[in-house]
């Protein structure tokens, strides 16, 4: 760790950033971040044919959102920059000349149609489907001769043959692979642009990146990747291959669980906190002995170390967000949350609302939900009358008693010259007993009434919020209901 830490989370735009995208981009910036090093964001945008419209500012806003703000890359120019890889394919080009001049890779003339064959071929007999080398002898003079020609072609690397390849990973340790199982992989495709490969390896050295944190689908690229080091003569980064994340149950994350979009989570309510120390305990713990769980972002800076990533799969255990979510909503700063539920409850009630009183509803209803939506979800009877009641609850406490209870809460409320939580405290206790019954008689048909649900905060607490016109007019419409 002498030299500078420096880290990248490297997306491609070709759809939106999933949870497992994000987890390796949180671990890459608490990496750099624990070490005082730099974090960088990397755009590999080579392949064309996938890229989407849009892709890329989804991207953009799902990092910031999270929190992850980059050291380098678009938008925070640096002295490795451009960041884009579609922007930097001269210096591919530049590289891949380099290789061809030294004999380490050579030109390949194979057709789509002939290496289809191949594939066929090999998988017929049970061999490995790689390349069959059959451009790799060609002398270089044939070569160029048929590169002048205007014979399409791509740019091989000649990978050794015969040759252990053995690298470490700082989560798995040491793996070996045999260069028999590797075949000669494209590094510059016919149309220029280089392959993932080749531009890989060729931006972590240009970008002095000294730790290589990703996905663990990449451990059968990087025996490739140490190879194209050696074969340039630069030093190999560290490897650390993040685990997958599986659903709940097993199985790959689905649409629903977890494959979801950082941005679908934003829709859905939860805090950016809330995910981000979420997604920092997938695969990771603080240490042995440590069973925190909650923690901010000081706290997993400081505590993060690659030797605590487990190599086993993580599970996406949506039910434990939702806690997690919860408990960071509790602590939440009004402020923060007036804009986001304003939005919501604003499309559901249709008018807009008063700031003031919508910070008196969070605060009544933050403590038990377990997202933003939910407050939102719950805060509509605070703005208008109810228009239906639970059904089942409606069959429960609108009963022909009910009416006679709630007749004499209308009647005892227009008498109170105040309206504050003692007051209809005292009131209702005085009604119960007159009548020989039970508070809680009198409670749930009210609660019913004014708010069409029978669920929710303390009642005299939310009645003392809705005021007296507005309970008094709910409940003589919910006696009307009863009658009918």
């Amino acid at each position: 760790m002498q030299a500078p830490i420096r880290v990248r989370f490297a997306p491609s735009p070709t759809g939106y950033l999933h949870m497992g995208g994000a987890r390796t981009a949180l671990f890459n910036y608490l990496f750099a971040k624990h070490h005082g090093g730099s974090f960088l964001l990397r755009i590999e945008d080579t392949d064309q044919s996938r890229f989407q419209q849009g892709a890329l500012e989804e991207i953009y806003k799902s990092l910031e959102w999270l929190g992850l703000s980059w050291d380098e890359g678009p938008g925070k120019e640096g002295a490795c920059g451009p960041y884009i890889q579609s922007q930097r394919c001269a210096l591919y080009k530049e590289y891949s000349d380099r290789l061809l001049n030294e004999g380490k890779a050579y030109r390949c003339f194979c057709s789509a149609e002939r290496l289809a064959q191949v594939r066929l071929e090999r998988e017929k007999n049970k061999l490995a489907t790689g390349y069959d080398r059959f451009c790799r002898e060609i002398p270089e003079v044939k070569q160029r001769e048929l590169a002048g020609g205007g014979a399409p072609f791509v740019v091989r690397f000649k990978i050794p043959l015969d040759r252990k390849v053995i690298f470490n990973d700082e989560i798995r340790g040491p793996i070996e692979y045999s260069t028999d199982v590797l075949d000669d992989l494209v590094l510059l495709k016919s149309d220029g642009f280089p392959t993932y490969h080749l531009a890989n390896v060729v931006d972590d050295h240009c970008m002095g990146i000294s730790h290589v944190l990703r996905g663990d689908e990449w451990i059968a690229s990087t025996p490739r990747h140490v190879l194209l080091y050696e074969a340039f003569g630069w030093q190999v980064p560290c490897f650390a291959h993040m685990p997958v994340i599986l659903a709940e149950g097993g199985g790959k994350l689905s649409k629903r669980k977890g494959a979801a979009s950082v941005m679908d989570y934003k829709r859905a309510g939860f805090l950016p906190e809330a995910l981000f120390n979420f997604l920092a305990l997938l695969g990771w713990s603080p240490g042995e002995g440590d069973m925190r769980e909650k923690m901010t972002r000081t706290e997993l800076i400081e505590a993060f170390s690659l030797k605590h990533i487990s190599p086993k799969a993580a599970v996406f255990d949506e039910k434990k967000l939702d806690w997690m979510n919860g408990k960071y909503l509790e602590e939440a700063d009004l402020g923060s949350l007036i804009e986001p539920v304003k939005g919501l409850v604003r499309e559901k009630i249709g008018r807009e609302i008063d700031d003031e009183y919508l910070k008196t509803v969070i605060t009544m209803l933050k403590g038990r939900s377990k997202r933003i939506t939910d407050i939102a979800e719950n805060a509509a009877y605070f703005f208008i009358d109810p228009e239906v009641y639970e059904e089942k609850a409606e069959r429960k406490y609108f009963s022909k008693d009910s009416d006679w209870y709630l007749k004499s809460i209308v009647e005892k409320i227009k008498t109170l010259d105040g309206f504050s939580q003692s007051t209809i405290e005292n009131a209702y206790t005085e009604i119960a007993a007159s009548a020989g019954i039970m508070v809680a008689a009198l409670i749930h048909p009210t609660r019913l009434a004014i708010s069409g649900v029978s669920f929710g905060p303390g009642l005299f607490e939310l009645m003392e919020v809705l005021g007296k016109d507005a309970v008094v007019r709910r409940i003589e419409k919910a006696i009307k209901r009863i009658n009918q």
